[in-house]
C-alpha cells in the first residue's frame, strides 16, 4: 500500500474515534460551556480595558471608514477625487483677483489652464512684467572646491542640491544660503565603500513630490537620495558611459537617463528598478528633460538631432539641427509640444514637435565685450514653463540672457543680460518663478577647453521680481 494512501488512512480513522456530543443534552453541555467561559472572561476585564475602550472604538470607526473605500466602485471613487480636486482649486485661487479687480471664476480658469498646459499650447505673457535686478543684487553660495555643473532645485523652492567636479553634494537653504549638508567626494577605488560620488558629478534631478533626488557621474553611476535627509537610498547600474543627463517625469517617479553611451535609460523608482533602453542617437547624449506625458526630449551631441521619445508608442521624432550647428549641448522644454536648444555654435533655437525644422534660431546669441563668439558654446538653456521666457548661456562672455518667445514661438527678442564670472553649467528656475539659479566655475563641466581663473566656483541667486 502507498505511504501516501496509508498515512491519510490513518488520519480517517483517527478522526473517527473521537466522540462528539450528540443530541439535546449535548448541545446543552456545549452551551453551558460557553456560558462559564463568558462570564470568567467578563469578570475578568480590568480598568485599562475601560480606559482604552475610546481608542478602540475610534480605531473600529476608522476601519468602517477604510472598508467603506474599498468598497465604493471605480466610479464613486472617482467622483469623490473630483470633488476633493475642486475643493483644492477652489481654495487655491480665492484669494487671486483679475486684472479688473472682479473675483474671477476659479474653477473654470484653473481647469482650461490645465486643459491647454496638457495640450501644450499654454504660453503665460509674462516677459514684459518682469523686472530684472543688476549685478549688485545678485547673491552668491560658495562651498565646492571645483566647477558646479549641475543644480536643482526643491519644489517648495527652499533648497538648492548642487554637484561639482569636486564630486560633493551639497544641500543648501535657499533663503539664507548656508550649506544644510554635504557629501563629500571619495577617491577613485573606493566605490565600493564610500557613500557618494567618486567622480565628477554632471546631472541632478529631483522628483515633483521631492521624495527622491537622482545623481550621475562619469563612473556611468545613478545614486538615489532621500532630499530631506540626504541619505542613500539606491544605486542604479547599467550605463556603460558617463551619465550626463537625468530629469523626472513631472508627477510620477518615473526616470530618465541620459549618457555618453547613445543610449536613454527609464527607470522606476517605487520599484528602485530597470525598465528599458532607448536607442537612436549616433554620439554622446549631453541632455534630457520631460514634463507631464510619458515622453522625453534628449539633445545628441555631435549626431546635430534632437529627438523626442514617445514611450507608450515606442517611437521617437528626429529633428535635425540647422546648418552649420556642429553639436547640439542643452535642450529644456517649455511645454508639451515646444522646446529650446542650445548649441556649439553661439545659437539659440526654438522648436515645436510638429516641425522637422526650427521655428527660430538666433545666431550669435552671446557675445564677447571684444565682439567675438566662435568660442562662445551655448552651454545651458532653461525655460520658466508655459510662459514665454527663455534664458541661455554661453560658454565664454560671461553672461546669462533672458529672451522674450514672440506669438507662436516663431521669434526671440534678448530682453535682459546679466553678467557672471565664469562659466555658467547649469541653470534652473524655482517652481514658483521667482529666483533663476546658475552654477558657475572656471571650466566648462563636460572637459577642460579653456580656463578662467579669475572666475569663482559658486552657485549664484538671480531674484526675478514683477514690475510695481
Amino acid at each position: 500500500m502507498s505511504f501516501f494512501i496509508r498515512r491519510s488512512s490513518e488520519k480517517r480513522t483517527s478522526k473517527s474515534k473521537l466522540k462528539k456530543p450528540t443530541g439535546p443534552a449535548g448541545k446543552k453541555d456545549v452551551g453551558l460551556r460557553y456560558a462559564r467561559k463568558r462570564k470568567a472572561w467578563d469578570e475578568e476585564i480590568d480598568s485599562e480595558s475601560e480606559v482604552d475602550s475610546d481608542e478602540a472604538t475610534e480605531t473600529r470607526k476608522a476601519e468602517l471608514v477604510s472598508s467603506d473605500e474599498e468598497a465604493e466602485t471605480a466610479q464613486e471613487k472617482k467622483l469623490r477625487l473630483t470633488k476633493q480636486y475642486l475643493a483644492q482649486l477652489e481654495a487655491s485661487e480665492a484669494d487671486r483677483e483679475d486684472e479688473d479687480g472682479g473675483t474671477r471664476d476659479a474653477i473654470s480658469h484653473r481647469l482650461k489652464q490645465d486643459q491647454l498646459e496638457l495640450a501644450g499650447k499654454l504660453q503665460r505673457e509674462v516677459a514684459d512684467l518682469l523686472e530684472f535686478p543688476d549685478s549688485t543684487q545678485l547673491r552668491e553660495l560658495r562651498g565646492h572646491r571645483l566647477p558646479v555643473t549641475c543644480i536643482v532645485i526643491s519644489p517648495d523652492s527652499k533648497h538648492i542640491f548642487s554637484g561639482s567636479k569636486d564630486c560633493s553634494l551639497i544641500k543648501w537653504c535657499a533663503e539664507t544660503g548656508k550649506k544644510l549638508k554635504v557629501i563629500p567626494g571619495g577617491k577613485k577605488g573606493t566605490e565600493k565603500t564610500h557613500v557618494g560620488h567618486t567622480a565628477h558629478i554632471l546631472s541632478l534631478a529631483i522628483s515633483t513630490d521631492g521624495k527622491f533626488l537622482a545623481s550621475g557621474d562619469r563612473n556611468n553611476i545613478i545614486h538615489i537620495w532621500d532630499p530631506n535627509s540626504m541619505e542613500s537610498i539606491s544605486t542604479l547600474t547599467g550605463h556603460r558611459d558617463a551619465v550626463s543627463g537625468l530629469a523626472f517625469r513631472k508627477g510620477s517617479h518615473q526616470l530618465f537617463s541620459a549618457s555618453h553611451d547613445r543610449s536613454v535609460k527609464v527607470w522606476n523608482l517605487d520599484e528602485m528598478a530597470y525598465v528599458e533602453t532607448l536607442f537612436g542617437h549616433q554620439d554622446c547624449l549631453t541632455g534630457v528633460d520631460s514634463l507631464t506625458r510619458d515622453r522625453a526630449v534628449t539633445s545628441g551631441g555631435r549626431d546635430r538631432t534632437v529627438r523626442v521619445w514617445k514611450i507608450i508608442e515606442e517611437s521617437q521624432l528626429i529633428f535635425n539641427g540647422h546648418v552649420g550647428c556642429g553639436s547640439i549641448d542643452c535642450v529644456s522644454l517649455i511645454n508639451e509640444s515646444t522646446f529650446v536648444t542650445g548649441a556649439d555654435d553661439n545659437s539659440v533655437s526654438l522648436w515645436s514637435v510638429n516641425k522637422k525644422k526650427p521655428l527660430t534660431t538666433v545666431k550669435q546669441a552671446h557675445k564677447t565685450e571684444t565682439g567675438g563668439y566662435q568660442e562662445n558654446w551655448i552651454s545651458a538653456v532653461v525655460s520658466l514653463q508655459n510662459t514665454d521666457v527663455v534664458v541661455s548661456a554661453g560658454s565664454r562672455d560671461g553672461a546669462i540672457r533672458f529672451w522674450k518667445c514672440g506669438a507662436e514661438f516663431k521669434s526671440l527678442t534678448c530682453i535682459a543680460s546679466i553678467p557672471v564670472k565664469g562659466f555658467v553649467n547649469s541653470l534652473q528656475f524655482s517652481g514658483d518663478g521667482r529666483m533663476l539659479v546658475g552654477g558657475v566655475g572656471q571650466e566648462h563641466r563636460l572637459g577642460r577647453w579653456w580656463r578662467d581663473k579669475t572666475a569663482r566656483n559658486s552657485i549664484v541667486i538671480i531674484p526675478i521680481m514683477k514690475k510695481s
